[in-house]
């Protein structure tokens, strides 16, 4: 589970991806087992999550890292290639970006 801290100094992504009604549980399948079997178990990879919205339009994932390249070193893994393109076939938009903690508030 993310553990949001002030002093988290990893790196922070947040992904979201914007897909219709129709494919937003096909697109969660193969998120879901992206994670499972890759991307959690990747260098540096430290917890996520994946939300979806209530009107199944967008996709949110948020991911914590050790660092910007342990996560740039997934993307660029050959399986994880493969899969984005598969995932992102299946969606109008992908937007990753990524963050520092500014502020947490209890």
């Amino acid at each position: 589970m993310p553990d949001i801290t002030p002093d988290f100094d990893g790196q922070t992504v947040i992904c979201t991806f914007e897909v219709s009604p129709g494919t937003a549980h096909d697109v969660l399948d193969m998120l879901n087992e992206a994670w499972d079997q890759v991307i959690r178990k990747q260098s540096g990879f430290i917890s996520g999550a994946i939300h979806l919205n209530d009107a199944q339009t967008r996709i949110a994932t948020y991911s914590q890292w050790r660092d910007r390249k342990d996560y740039q070193a997934m993307l660029r893994s050959d399986e994880m290639r493969r899969r984005n393109r598969e995932i992102h076939a299946m969606c109008k938009s992908f937007e990753p970006v990524m963050y520092e903690v500014q502020s947490v508030f209890d």
